[in-house]
């Protein structure tokens, strides 16, 4: 299977569920992005180690992993994500001892806060970014104005029932929600869509 290599594109604090977080990565050469819905510690910690000015005055939970694994010249080659059940991703970290090389399951989250830390690449499968992937498009036609708001819109917006939404409003809702960077937004409409097909 073909793997693609995804970069951090940022962090964005849910909307709809209190104490969560949107990841969104994005694929290298293309315009694909693949957003992750995370928790506030994670979050929190892929923040600080995306911002190297930022130093905690006692190491985190992956800081600690990290200095560990340094005193036991273990390293993360890479990280994986492999696969995606219900919403949510799996992902593997691939660790090297001298020429022992081990693959270990982790929380995609998890495995991101310590790719950052090895300075480790970041990988998925390309039938994963095909299935849970959202493709960013850029308007073309100068003449798009600020319509108002459709009634598919305005349902999503006061009740986010997305069971009786056509596929078309599903997709039309999804590009949407990714031009307005409503990412946690974008990955529940991507999964009904997912559900869908």
């Amino acid at each position: 299977m073909d793997l693609v290599q995804l970069d951090i594109k940022g962090i964005s604090y849910s909307q709809t569920q209190t104490g969560a977080y949107a990841l969104l990565l994005s694929e290298i050469g293309g315009s694909r992005q693949l957003p992750i819905v995370i928790g506030a510690f994670e979050a929190q910690s892929i923040a600080i180690a995306l911002e190297k000015d930022i130093k905690p005055p006692r190491p985190l939970t992956h800081d600690l992993f990290k200095t560990f694994s340094d005193s036991f010249d273990i390293t993360i080659q890479k990280v994986i994500i492999h696969k995606l059940v219900d919403g949510i991703f799996y992902a593997s970290l691939i660790c090297k001892k001298g020429k022992n090389e081990k693959t270990i399951d982790a929380r995609t989250s998890d495995a991101i806060a310590l790719a950052l830390r090895f300075k480790a690449p970041i990988f998925t499968y390309k039938n994963i970014l095909d299935k849970a992937g959202i493709q960013l498009k850029t308007s073309t036609s100068s003449s798009q104005t600020q319509s108002p708001k459709s009634k598919v819109e305005t349902e999503i917006k006061s009740s986010f029932d997305l069971k009786s939404l056509s596929l078309k409003d599903l997709n039309k809702l999804l590009e949407d929600a990714v031009q307005n960077e409503e990412y946690e937004k974008a990955t529940q409409i991507r999964d009904e869509i997912s559900k869908r097909s």
